[in-house]
């Protein structure tokens, strides 16, 4: 179980290569999710992005060859599965480095945990406030007047996140465990929200409904270039995350799919206004200089 079937195919196997890259490069959205916060958002967060893709992408490639060159024995190193890496390491680095070397990984997971807790934070925040949770809004939406900050938001992400991965850790579906068929299934869902606002923009991109880029963009002919790559290789990615052995997690997609579908049309479409417009953003505007006035803060 868990197990890609074997293939001679060169092609799907470097596609299922891919998927070591795929998982470890995400999260640079997360400048886009704190825009509101950050100065010269309009070039500042794009900047963030590439960059993060940029130096990412970078170090990531040189670690992996590192890795791969440094396993003494291919064949061997396969059948070790995921302990391979922890294998190759007790061979290869004397102990004092080895945990040097871990010490480091673990400093560098709990980073991305941070930073996807914040990103997780900021955006139940920001749907609570277009009170967008089916429950809970007004709560999760309310802000720190010491801290300045969504305490609310962010301790709910942070127990839920928590939860999660003790509840899934213990919980198996045949061989495989929860937290895999989750995780998997969110890699897909992850892609699936970059590539719809892409699809949307490339019917939209110089026309009049986005007549004006902002100070960093493409000229329409390569943004709908770029956009079309985009999304072929993101379709590629999906094709991979659903394969056997993760069969499995095509049936989660569709179960929720199918139950967001039923609640959307059931309930959320009729009481969900959608993100504040016209009138809504000025008493938005208003509420945020009288919060920052009660608590002594100049404009």
């Amino acid at each position: 179980g868990g197990v890609f079937p074997q293939s001679d195919n060169m092609g799907y196997l470097f596609l299922l290569c891919l998927l070591l890259p795929v998982y470890t490069i995400t999260g640079y959205d997360a400048s886009a999710h704190t825009s509101e916060e950050t100065k010269n958002a309009a070039v500042s967060v794009p900047k963030g992005i590439v960059n993060a893709v940029f130096w990412s992408s970078l170090v990531g490639w040189i670690m992996i060859c590192a890795i791969t060159l440094a396993i003494p024995d291919l064949p061997t190193a396969a059948g070790q599965g995921f302990g391979m890496f922890f294998a190759t390491m007790d061979a290869i680095l004397p102990a004092s480095l080895k945990l040097v070397l871990y010490i480091g990984i673990l400093a560098a997971q709990l980073i991305c945990g941070l930073a996807t807790v914040t990103s997780a934070s900021r955006m139940l925040f920001a749907f609570s406030r277009d009170d967008g949770m089916p429950v809970g809004s007004k709560a999760l939406a309310s802000v720190s007047a010491k801290f300045r900050t969504p305490v609310t938001a962010i301790w709910t992400a942070t127990v839920l996140c928590i939860l999660y991965v003790l509840l899934a850790m213990s919980i198996k579906v045949g061989e495989m465990s929860i937290y895999v068929i989750v995780v998997n299934s969110t890699l897909v869902f992850l892609f699936l929200s970059f590539t719809v606002p892409l699809v949307a923009g490339l019917f939209a991109y110089g026309t009049a409904k986005w007549p004006t880029p902002g100070p960093w963009a493409m000229s329409a002919g390569l943004y709908k270039l770029v956009t079309v790559l985009s999304v072929v290789g993101m379709g590629v990615i999906l094709f991979i995350a659903i394969a056997p052995p993760n069969e499995r997690v095509l049936y989660v997609i569709l179960g929720f799919l199918v139950l967001a579908l039923v609640l959307w049309f059931a309930v959320e479409n009729r009481r969900f206004e959608g993100p504040p417009t016209g009138n809504r953003i000025a008493a938005r505007k208003a509420a945020i200089a009288a919060a920052e006035a009660a608590v002594g803060e100049k404009r």
